[in-house]
């Protein structure tokens, strides 16, 4: 068998090394320039440091050399801590991107080889099929029933053909575009344009990889930021009128209205949830997922319904032959040793590979040609010298295919068929009693876990061939049965989902009995089944109701599982849909999570999901839920310490201002305190583990605030236990006769401290709090080591204002540290229950 295959000449690596050079990566837009200036330039640029500035410069006027440089350096300190987060987060990113890049077959150094697709150079040979994308424009060498949707460039949505260049054919016929998507068939590619210089890349056309639009955690840090900004700036702005019109010092105003907008501003937060997300994806890509949009991760929590395939999901994909049927005779084909199938069932397979592709890929194909190679080796039923005349190909409408070859020796052109039993009894126009018979028969093999196909035959006496399968004169062969066993994970993954509160739904063309049968296996109910044609025949409000109660869909069309994710949509459920083909793209668009097949997936499905799994494993979809629920969970924590971080800080500068005291706080040691909030937000909660209870939840609401009561409540009940703690430190040192320089270090290092047990208050929200997080102990160490140091360092010390204390002392704040970290854990279980009666 044959489809008179050419041989096609690529280039060797050295060449294409060469012409790489020249011509550049296969990318529509350049790399973006080194992101330090970018950094320091929007770093310099934020609120925070220029206050920082605007501080050191008053100072500077007010001839306080040492204040204003010690200013300065906190602003080039927090730059460089501000652009390491910045790579790091990048530096994740680009890993993403790098992982989730398009790969196309190439033909080099006379080997067909998988390579990066911006890799790609003029005069390379490639291989483009059914569902990918074209990576560069090229010309036809070879062409199998092509077609290409070229909307992205012309806006015609209609596939257009594709032919090798010939007399009869416009260049256009032959010629693809980067960006164009095929629809149909296979063909053999020499690109002739790559980047910038192809169509879409002089259009100016980009396709990004990850989408820029606001999500909604995004949407409601900035509405919290900008919120919480302006009541600074208000605050702020009056407490400078107050001082400069009441006690006219405007000099002592201007700084004190500059370090209570430092106090107020929280311009942690947006850094909290760039690098929670971004390193999040990344832990995600270690279990086998990757996220092509960061929104995803937020979602994953929510999620409520999991509708995936059955073949490659739950099951392993790698079919065998069974069983099969001839009439009334049943064969298990574990019984019978190599080249001992009975000659009753020669026929059967033989037209069973005339059916399939000459180079199967499908698991199914493979699995026929392999009893094939197996039991007829030798016979006179396998046919390498017969020519692929014309191939019919499966349609939603009629799931069944067929191939007409050209047999030498024969007058007549043989035709196999093979498909859905309930489609070729209809090709092979069998009476009512024959047909039900056959379905009975196909209907028990399927209870059985099998995947049934029916194979037929028939002849063509002339070379008018039909443009349709109806048209042929068919004869029913038997069926096959194929056996594609359960993956070993997934019915504990199915458990976790059940446990976790998630549905896990099955939408598979499978005959029901088979979906019936494997999903009992898996352990998804499987009460109730409903098939593609059940669904046809429902209006919207019908399916509605009826996918509240059903977990198992049969004999479903691609483009039905659209109508599916909008009736689960409907009934107000969060959906995670599975995919892998061009026909599954609007059901993944429209679901809320789209998740596309990284190994059997198409081009256009990868780029149409949320999330790709690199091995097609459905126990590392429920990993990634696990682990979204987990990055959402810390960084509700996260933003509840820093909340509760910037509350004595407020706290404290605002007291001295109202009550004419002096201040305990400069704008330096706010400063110094930024560099201890930032970290652990940033550093320290993404780096907490799941607790076990999070996937014995049930998901959270959609839409559920992230600023919610409890954690504002919550915030406030830490930030003042603190706040007590440190005025209460500054109070007893004062107290006792301690001058105001020994008192600010004592009350200054309770608030460090105080700020280090807030971090423990929260991890107790999960009971794992002993531990051990390492991220914090480094945090921690670093923060007293840095505090000893300026305490205890002279120069240092009278920079900030300190003095150290007698040793004695410190016994002082570690009480008030242990007694403002047990409020503030007593504090926010008062919280809980409070909120908790508020809900009943």
């Amino acid at each position: 068998m044959n489809k008179n295959r050419q041989h096609f000449t690529g280039l060797t690596t050295r060449e294409a090394d060469l012409r790489l050079s020249k011509f550049g990566p296969n990318q529509l837009t350049a790399k973006p320039p080194h992101p330090v200036l970018m950094v320091l330039r929007e770093t310099l640029t934020e609120p925070m440091f220029l206050l920082l500035i605007a501080a050191g410069a008053i100072y500077m006027l007010l001839g306080d050399i040492h204040e204003a440089m010690l200013l300065v350096g906190f602003v080039l300190i927090i730059v460089v801590v501000t652009a390491l987060q910045s790579h790091r987060t990048a530096r994740a990113l680009a890993a993403l991107k790098e992982l989730s890049s398009p790969h196309t077959h190439v033909l080099r150094d006379d080997e067909w080889q998988q390579i990066p697709a911006e890799n790609l150079v003029p005069g390379d040979v490639i291989q483009i099929g059914e569902g990918e994308r074209c990576p560069a424009d090229g010309q036809l060498l070879s062409a199998h029933e092509l077609a290409v949707d070229e909307s992205l460039l012309t806006g015609e949505s209609v596939p257009i053909a594709k032919f090798v260049l010939s007399a009869d054919a416009p260049r256009t016929r032959a010629d693809l575009c980067a960006g164009t998507v095929v629809t149909r068939g296979q063909g053999i590619l020499q690109i002739t344009a790559t980047g910038t210089l192809t169509q879409l890349g002089q259009i100016g056309t980009s396709l990004a990889e990850m989408e820029d639009t606001p999500s909604p955690l995004q949407q409601e840090i900035r509405h919290f930021i900008r919120r919480f900004t302006l009541f600074g700036g208000a605050v702020s702005f009056i407490v400078l009128l107050l001082i400069g019109l009441i006690r006219g010092q405007w000099v002592e105003g201007f700084l004190a209205g500059i370090m209570l907008a430092m106090s107020l501003l929280p311009q942690e937060f947006s850094v909290i949830l760039t690098v929670f997300m971004a390193l999040g994806a990344r832990r995600i890509a270690t279990h086998g997922v990757l996220t092509r949009r960061l929104s995803a991760i937020e979602t994953l929590g929510e999620t409520r319904v999991l509708c995936v395939d059955k073949t490659g999901t739950l099951t392993r994909n790698r079919m065998a032959v069974r069983m099969l049927s001839v009439g009334d005779d049943l064969l298990d084909v574990n019984e019978i040793q190599a080249s001992t199938l009975p000659e009753a069932f020669h026929e059967l397979v033989e037209y069973g590979i005339l059916a399939s592709e000459l180079e199967p890929l499908d698991p199914m194909e493979l699995a026929i040609h392999q009893i094939g190679k197996v039991q007829l080796s030798g016979t006179e039923h396998l046919h390498n010298n017969w020519v692929l005349a014309r191939e019919y190909e499966i349609a939603p409408d009629l799931l069944a295919m067929s191939h007409l070859w050209q047999a030498p020796g024969f007058k007549h052109f043989p035709v196999a068929c093979k498909g859905a039993p309930e489609a070729v009894a209809d090709l092979c126009h069998l009476p009512p009693q024959a047909s039900q018979a056959m379905l009975a028969r196909a209907d028990e093999m399927a209870k059985h876990g099998l995947r049934v196909l029916a194979v037929a035959r028939a002849q063509h006496n002339h070379g008018n061939w039909p443009e349709i399968q109806h048209d042929f004169v068919f004869e029913l062969l038997g069926l096959v049965g194929l056996a594609d066993p359960l993956k070993t994970e997934v019915p504990q993954a199915i458990t976790a989902c059940h446990n976790a509160g998630v549905r896990v739904v099955m939408i598979t063309g499978d005959h029901p009995a088979t979906a019936r049968a494997i999903a009992d296996e898996a352990g998804i109910p499987s009460s109730q089944v409903i098939t593609g044609d059940q669904l046809k025949n429902m209006t919207d409000e019908e399916l509605s109701l009826k996918v509240s109660s059903v977990n198992i869909f049969a004999r479903i069309a691609p483009i039905q599982k659209l109508r599916l994710v909008n009736a689960f949509k409907r009934g107000g459920d969060v959906v995670a849909m599975t995919g892998d083909g061009v026909n599954d793209t609007p059901a993944l668009k429209a679901a809320h999570i789209g998740i596309a097949m990284g190994s059997r997936g198409t081009d256009v499905a990868r780029q149409a999901a949320d999330l790709v799994l690199v091995a097609d494993d459905f126990a590392a979809i429920v990993q990634a839920m696990r682990m979204g629920r987990c990055i959402y969970h810390n960084l509700v924590k996260a933003i509840t310490y820093a909340i509760a971080a910037h509350l004595p800080i407020i706290g404290i500068a605002m007291l001295p201002l109202l009550f004419g005291a002096p201040m305990m706080l400069t704008p330096a040691l706010i400063a110094f305190l930024e560099l201890v909030i930032s970290p652990t937000c940033s550093i320290v909660f993404e780096a907490e583990t799941a607790p076990e209870r999070l996937m014995h939840e049930p998901p959270r609401s959609q839409g559920m605030q992230l600023f919610s009561k409890r954690t504002l409540l919550r915030s406030v009940a830490q930030g003042a236990s603190v706040f007590a703690a440190t005025g209460l430190t500054y109070w007893i040192a004062r107290a006792i006769g301690m001058g105001g320089a020994e008192a600010r270090t004592l009350g200054f290092l309770t608030l460090v401290l105080g700020n280090l047990g807030l971090v423990y208050v929260n991890r107790d929200l999960d009971s794992h709090w002993m531990a051990v997080n390492w991220q914090f102990v480094s945090v921690a160490a670093g923060s007293l080591g840095l505090m000893l140091l300026i305490i205890h360092q002279s120069t240092l010390a009278a920079l900030f204002g300190f003095s150290p204390p007698e040793t004695k002392y410190y016994a002082l704040v570690i009480v008030c540290v242990i007694t403002g970290s047990l409020c503030a854990a007593l504090g926010g279980k008062i919280v809980d229950i409070f909120i908790d009666k508020l809900k009943k």
